[in-house]
């Protein structure tokens, strides 16, 4: 085996080497982080409470919209990964701080898979939005597998609203609350689908496709 030969494989698996590093190290840095929610006691119900945002207003996507998780501790963390125990009730509030506009599909202004398929906004029940009358729709909390669907009803566009995260209630907003049963465990997709990635293909592209921004995972453990 010729000293050239040597280098040469060497030269190369120090290059996948890094290479994987590089790769692992990506994946450990972009990977939200996971905010616990327990049951204070056994088959009590779990409060859940988001908050979305036009922009995010740092970071290195500044200007994409986002989902927020407030912590049991009371801090707003950029994640959308959270964690709730099996067959409990989840119940959820959302402070949404987005405006809105008319949804492509209407059958997503519906509320599905929650407690008696009905919402609240701002403290009166709601079973479907008409996004093309009002403020329109800002975005959807989904979980697809588990037929949840809820959209947010959208801020008027033209008020001063919150252009940093995390905002604060004296922004306008509208609080969506609603609750639903979490299944067994497992790790369930859930999502916006609302296309609101401007400057992207249809707006399906950009924080629509990110973790940690428009979707998320909802992970239930026994």
């Amino acid at each position: 085996m010729s000293l050239a030969w040597k280098l040469g494989v060497t030269v190369v698996l120090f290059a996948i080497s890094v290479t994987a590093a590089i790769v692992l190290i990506v994946n450990l840095l972009g990977t939200p982080p996971v905010v616990n929610f327990t049951s204070p006691s056994p088959g009590a119900p779990v409060n859940v409470r988001l908050q979305t945002v036009g922009s995010f207003g740092s970071g290195s996507h500044p200007t994409w919209v986002s989902y927020l998780v407030r912590s049991p501790q009371g801090q707003w963390v950029h994640t959308t990964v959270f964690q709730v125990p099996e067959h409990t009730r989840i119940n959820v509030t959302i402070d949404q701080y987005d405006s809105g506009s008319p949804l492509r599909n209407q059958q997503l202004g519906q509320v599905t898979g929650t407690y008696g398929s009905v919402a609240s906004l701002n403290g009166r029940l709601f079973r479907v939005i008409n996004s093309n009358a009002g403020n329109g729709v800002g975005h959807t909390f989904s979980i697809p597998s588990l037929g949840v669907n809820v959209p947010l009803s959208g801020v008027n566009g033209n008020a001063n609203l919150c252009g940093a995260a995390p905002c604060t209630t004296s922004s306008p907003h509208n609080v969506i609350r609603f609750s639903f049963n979490s299944p067994g465990p497992g790790s369930y997709r859930w999502q916006c689908f609302v296309p609101c990635g401007l400057g992207f293909l249809y707006g399906n592209g950009g924080p629509m496709s990110t973790l940690g921004y428009m979707g998320g995972f909802l992970k239930v453990v026994a």
